[in-house]
């Protein structure tokens, strides 16, 4: 995915990326990959020992992954991210630094910061448009989303049925899960948006499989562009989650389904008049105390 800020320049985050597309990496890669792309500024003066520890691997495979990147080992990679001028001073604080965060403002912290490197991606609106106009095409539309992600695509399948004609929420998994999927294929569908979180559930890697089987050009919100999901994925599209709590927080996977959505909008014939339709119905009906 191609990033640029908003003026023109090509962020930090965005930088690593374009570094390590085209490149085939085992899941440690792909983790040593995302480490450096959440600590991007710091990433070009991190020895390998530290970027071990930040990803929980072994010294050694930080050296692997640099020479699966084309390198002859990680100092060579270390020195083209200076030359790429990845590393970029960290803003100033807006708080004295000698004030403690308690462990749930930094949770808070954490979760502001993936939405402002969120923002930095969606600089680049091509890959969001892409992605909504194969979306909005699609009749009917599955949403597909399990266990940790079941929230993200029950949330966007809600808003999404009040301009798209035809959506198939696909939230649960077990035996008719691929059922439904060949069902949606067969009535028309020509996409699938996946909606997927870790822990990733083995299913789910199934029912993408069984989507790209019958022809569905499957879109996918994912953490990372390195989750395990990318391999099954047409067009990825990364928001990272919050890890600083006991479960999970997911803020940019939802912020990045709303902007999704907010996109298909302009895409989907008669979404206005159909949006406009449910507003008079939902008067008519008494449903909302405002």
């Amino acid at each position: 995915m191609s990033v640029t800020d908003e003026t023109g320049t090509v962020g930090p985050s965005a930088r690593l990326l374009q570094l390590f597309e085209g490149h085939r990496l085992t899941p440690t890669q792909r983790r040593i990959a995302h480490s450096l792309v959440r600590h991007a500024g710091e990433a070009p003066f991190l020895s390998s020992v530290e970027v071990a520890e930040l990803a929980g691997v072994s010294q050694p495979s930080v050296t692997r992954f640099a020479v699966a990147l084309g390198f002859d080992g990680y100092p060579a990679l270390r020195r083209q991210l200076r030359e790429l001028g990845v590393g970029e001073p960290a803003a100033a604080a807006e708080t004295p630094a000698e004030v403690v965060r308690n462990e749930h403002q930094q949770a808070v912290l954490a979760e502001i910061a993936h939405l402002r490197h969120l923002a930095e991606l969606l600089a680049d609106p091509e890959p969001i448009v892409r992605a909504a106009r194969l979306l909005a095409a699609s009749r009917p539309l599955p949403v597909l989303g399990l266990r940790a992600a079941s929230a993200q695509a029950r949330g966007f399948a809600y808003f999404a049925a009040k301009v798209h004609p035809d959506i198939r929420l696909l939230d649960e998994g077990g035996s008719m899960l691929a059922d439904r999927l060949e069902q949606a294929a067969a009535a028309g569908a020509s996409a699938l948006l996946c909606f997927a979180l870790p822990r990733y559930p083995r299913e789910l890697m199934d029912a993408m499989q069984v989507a790209r089987d019958c022809g569905l050009t499957v879109l996918t919100v994912a953490d990372s562009a390195f989750a395990p999901v990318a391999k099954l994925s047409d067009l990825l599209l990364p928001a990272a989650v919050g890890t600083g709590l006991v479960f999970d927080t997911a803020c940019a996977p939802m912020m990045l389904g709303r902007v999704l959505l907010q996109t298909m909008c302009d895409e989907i014939p008669g979404a206005e008049a159909r949006l406009e339709a449910n507003e008079q119905s939902a008067a008519a009906r008494g449903l909302f105390l405002d």
